[in-house]
């Protein structure tokens, strides 16, 4: 007889030791559904976060204004060439970016100069116009009723990290934008 009831006792303590830690008590089941209540919500991505992201990148890249150009470098303590420049900065938000300009041709979703947003990344062709091969890239600094500003790393005059206006010798070298926020 004691052989069936301890396994009967065992498997009645089982069940109801089971059930007492699953059963939460009516006081503390109100504190949990406020708990639950006062948590932040999901963020879905929408076009007024992508406009927050894009003016943090902004910030971020106009703090790097005046640092000097420097070929085949993406340190800001000794200098950036153009695409060492807009990785860094689109590294620095976490987007997984290529490191060379012709690469930027692939990255990210080809847009029009008509829908182009802060933050995207413009692609020309090298100092020579004429040869249409990818050479330079650039991200869209300001959009307005003069047109579009970018800021880049140039290895022109100005031999730093500037905010020049897409018009003239810009203009004629540009090639696509690609929209990667």
């Amino acid at each position: 007889m004691k052989k069936i009831i301890v396994p009967i006792a065992f498997f009645i303590l089982s069940a109801t030791a089971g059930k007492s830690q699953t059963i939460i008590p009516a006081q503390y089941q109100e504190l949990v559904k406020k708990l639950v209540a006062s948590l932040p919500k999901e963020d879905k991505p929408s076009n007024n976060s992508s406009a927050k992201q894009s003016e943090s990148l902004i910030d971020f890249a106009k703090s790097m204004l005046g640092i000097p150009y420097r070929y085949a470098t993406s340190n800001p303590k000794v200098g950036f060439d153009c695409s060492g420049f807009v990785s860094y900065v689109f590294s620095n938000f976490g987007f997984k970016v290529p490191r060379s300009s012709r690469e930027f041709s692939y990255a990210g979703k080809e847009t029009s100069l008509e829908n182009a947003k802060v933050g995207d990344v413009l692609i020309f062709t090298g100092s020579n116009s004429r040869i249409r091969r990818i050479g330079h890239v650039g991200i869209v600094y300001s959009i307005d009723e003069n047109g579009i500003k970018f800021i880049h790393s140039s290895s022109g005059k100005v031999h730093q990290v500037t905010i020049t206006d897409l018009d003239g010798h810009y203009k004629a070298r540009f090639m696509k934008i690609v929209s990667i926020i």
